[in-house]
């Protein structure tokens, strides 16, 4: 380790003195990101990953100097994973400087993997704002180069992440624009009723029981099998405990779907918003009793 960190040292030294000087023949900046190469591959070697990070910033820059927009970006996405390990900031910041220069090259599908790449490190993070701005750019960038099933992954990040910051008519009008697209493809029809529930449960968080029944009365007619679904039935049971300002048969209900189709986190969140607003209401009314 300590033999691989000494001969990182002794490249980069030798790459910065040769910017700093002057060369007769070849550019001094390729002679340059040579030794930085090689002092970054030292650095990973020894595991110290700030290290070598802050090398790939400088190969990026020598790259940048020889007008070489691809190699500096692919140098900013290796400085990005050695920093993932040790400042998921600097690794954000590289990231994008990345995406930057994937734009002005065209390479729209490399700026969009990067931007989810973004988003995730954000999401790890647990900053559910930073993560949907970034997953609807990713997504914005897949939908213009057809890359439909990863743009229809990063919409659904949004729509959750959304929810989850309790924008609630955001995530619906997301999903049920998914929902409809997805009844285009006749190997996506079946993932509809998980769609349209999700939007379902939105719309729940939302209190409004009218728009709840409305909703459910729409889905039906996007996709005539939806009435058939046990994430139908989920729905129309618990508007129907929402209705009538039933707690009991509204924890009923969940537990019911919960024992035959485990409820992800995401879901249990929104319906312990529900379920704690429905709650609150029914408090308020014994009280005026």
């Amino acid at each position: 380790m300590a033999d691989q960190t000494a001969k990182g040292d002794e490249y980069e030294k030798k790459a910065e003195k040769k910017i700093n000087g002057w060369s007769v023949f070849g550019s001094k900046y390729e002679d340059a990101a040579d030794l930085f190469d090689k002092s970054a591959n030292c650095f990973k070697l020894a595991k110290n990953w700030e290290r070598a990070g802050s090398v790939y910033v400088k190969l990026a820059s020598c790259h940048l100097k020889l007008n070489s927009k691809h190699e500096a970006a692919s140098a900013y996405v290796d400085a990005a994973n050695c920093y993932k390990k040790v400042a998921s900031q600097e690794a954000i910041s590289c990231l994008n400087q990345a995406v930057n220069l994937f734009m002005e090259i065209g390479r729209l599908n490399m700026a969009a993997r990067y931007y989810k790449e973004i988003a995730e490190l954000y999401e790890a993070e647990q900053n559910f704002e930073k993560a949907m701005e970034y997953f609807d750019k990713a997504a914005d960038l897949f939908q213009s180069e057809e890359v439909t099933t990863s743009a229809n992954q990063c919409k659904q990040k949004v729509a959750e992440y959304a929810a989850q910051l309790e924008q609630y008519p955001k995530a619906i009008e997301i999903f049920e624009a998914i929902a409809r697209q997805f009844l285009k493809n006749n190997l996506l029809k079946y993932s509809v009723k998980g769609i349209l529930l999700n939007a379902g449960l939105c719309q729940l968080c939302r209190g409004d029981v009218v728009a709840i029944t409305n909703s459910l009365e729409q889905y039906q007619e996007l996709d005539f099998n939806f009435s058939g679904t046990r994430e139908y039935k989920f729905l129309s049971d618990l508007a129907a405990s929402m209705d009538e300002e039933d707690v009991g048969k509204f924890t009923d209900v969940v537990k019911e779907f919960d024992s035959m189709t485990r409820l992800d986190p995401w879901k249990t969140t929104l319906l312990l918003r529900a379920k704690n607003a429905l709650k609150s209401k029914e408090d308020e009314e014994d009280d005026l009793t």
